[in-house]
């Protein structure tokens, strides 16, 4: 790997963590990637907090990548020793909130990008997308900007893969669930305890296998994660609200999905959003055949990313561990970052599309 982009990478993260970023709040990171590619002559478009490029000899006949990933971070969790805005390297490491996601996805893919960008005779066009609201899976991200993009054909989405290829991955449906009773005294034989509704439908979620099984995801996964019922303890509950996490394979749509459970349980059951759709790619495309010549690992993601919200093929990939991601005292190591690069540069360059 070129040791300048090994260094522009790392100076470029320590700037980036040193700002808070929290998602709708990415301003400030937003205006450093500007003023990054300024330094480095290429020009730049912006809309909202979201910071694109193009390469310079951009050729509209020829299919176009997308490198894409996020600025945004999570909120530092209340375990964290550290100051999390404070980028440190000790013993290899780089500490700092967004250090691994998805900061070294994102400037390793900057510097692929820079890489890339004077060089004529590509195979293909590529442009570098920094965006916004990731991690809340906001509408002023990835979405707001598509239709301004040149026409994207493939796109490869910065996450901490371990450098491995996510060919697949799972999408993501919240429903919001309201069980009815009828309230009345608890010390006597009165009303109906939504409570007890809600238990009937919440030990159907429990159980319930849906018959199609991914070859890539595995099975479709529900789970409660939160329940909320009843203001004294004296009077039975009449509504009995809980919230269900879906996350939804390839072998079904977010409104097959929706139907098979609302057909199932009593309670009232709505959606937050039809957007975080599951996600794949041929085992024959390009990027996928690059990556099998690399001898990367190649395998299907539980987690949910932009590249749910992203209607072309994409696959999902970066340096960093996905487990390291939300934690206390996050970090990237410094050879991760080095092999971030690396991996990138060397998937392109075996494309052939």
């Amino acid at each position: 790997m070129e040791q300048q982009l090994d260094e522009v990478a790392i100076n470029l993260l320590e700037q980036l963590i040193a700002i808070p970023s929290f998602s709708k709040e990415e301003d400030n990171t937003a205006t450093v990637l500007e003023g990054f590619f300024e330094q480095h002559n290429i020009p730049t478009q912006r809309k909202g907090n979201n910071v694109w490029a193009i390469n310079q000899n951009y050729n509209p006949s020829l299919p176009t990548i997308l490198l894409n990933s996020h600025h945004d971070t999570v909120k530092p969790n209340t375990q964290y020793t550290r100051d999390p805005f404070l980028p440190e390297i000790i013993e290899g490491k780089l500490f700092g909130l967004g250090s691994n996601d998805a900061g070294g996805p994102l400037v390793c893919l900057i510097a692929t990008f820079l890489h890339f960008y004077l060089q004529k005779n590509l195979k293909y066009n590529i442009v570098l997308a920094a965006t916004a609201e990731e991690e809340i899976s906001g509408s002023g991200g990835i979405e707001s900007i598509w239709e301004l993009l040149p026409k994207i054909d493939f796109a490869i989405v910065g996450e901490p893969t371990l450098c491995n290829m996510a060919v697949a991955e799972k999408g993501l449906m919240v429903l919001d669930c309201v069980a009815r009773g009828k309230a009345g005294h608890a010390a006597r034989e009165e009303g109906v305890n939504a409570i007890y509704e809600a238990i009937k439908d919440i030990e159907w979620i429990r159980n319930y296998k849906f018959p199609k099984v991914s070859q890539t995801l595995g099975e479709i996964k529900m789970t409660v994660t939160v329940i909320n019922a009843g203001k004294q303890h004296n009077v039975v509950p009449a509504e009995c609200g809980y919230t269900i996490d879906v996350r939804v394979t390839d072998q079904y749509t977010l409104e097959e999905v929706l139907e098979i459970i609302r057909s199932n349980v009593k309670s009232e059951v709505t959606p937050r959003s039809l957007r975080m759709r599951s996600s794949g790619i041929d085992s024959n495309h390009p990027l996928v055949l690059a990556a099998k010549d690399l001898n990367l690992e190649l395998y299907g993601s539980p987690t949910t990313s932009d590249q749910a919200l992203i209607p072309v093929p994409s696959v999902k990939m970066g340096p960093g561990d996905s487990a390291r991601s939300h934690t206390a005292d996050e970090f990237i190591y410094i050879a991760e970052i080095v092999k971030g690069i690396d991996t990138y540069i060397a998937l392109l360059n075996k494309v052939i599309y």
